[in-house]
């Protein structure tokens, strides 16, 4: 059983830049992949990014060349930098990791005020 916590999400202004951060209480290098979500009021959940076990990233496009994903593996943490908020990404965003099966965090609240 995987716990994942993310941390990091608050109140931002338009333009602003918030680093969100999930720790692990599993082997994140042994995870085939490890991604973020998030779920706007209203709206389904949907993928932001992800990366893999051996560093691969990819992005939504609504996410693309604003947010960075990275880890560390030593701390088995994930992060997900985010810049150049804009109001349509308040959400909440949840930390997904995919070992045998998938896990998930509670998720946690970013608000962006234009």
């Amino acid at each position: 059983q995987v716990q994942l916590v993310e941390s990091g999400g608050g109140l931002v202004q338009a333009g602003g830049s918030l680093r969100l951060s999930c720790a692990a209480s599993g082997s994140i290098s042994s995870a085939a992949r490890m991604g973020w979500y998030r779920r706007a009021p209203g709206f389904q959940r949907e993928w932001v990014a992800f990366i893999t076990g051996t560093g691969r990233t990819n992005y939504a496009d609504s996410v693309k060349g604003r947010f960075t994903i990275s880890k560390d593996d030593a701390k088995n943490t994930v992060f997900l930098q985010m810049n150049s908020l804009k109001p349509e990404d308040t959400a909440v965003y949840f930390c997904n990791g995919v070992w045998s099966r998938d896990y998930w965090g509670q998720g946690t609240q970013v608000t962006v005020s234009s």
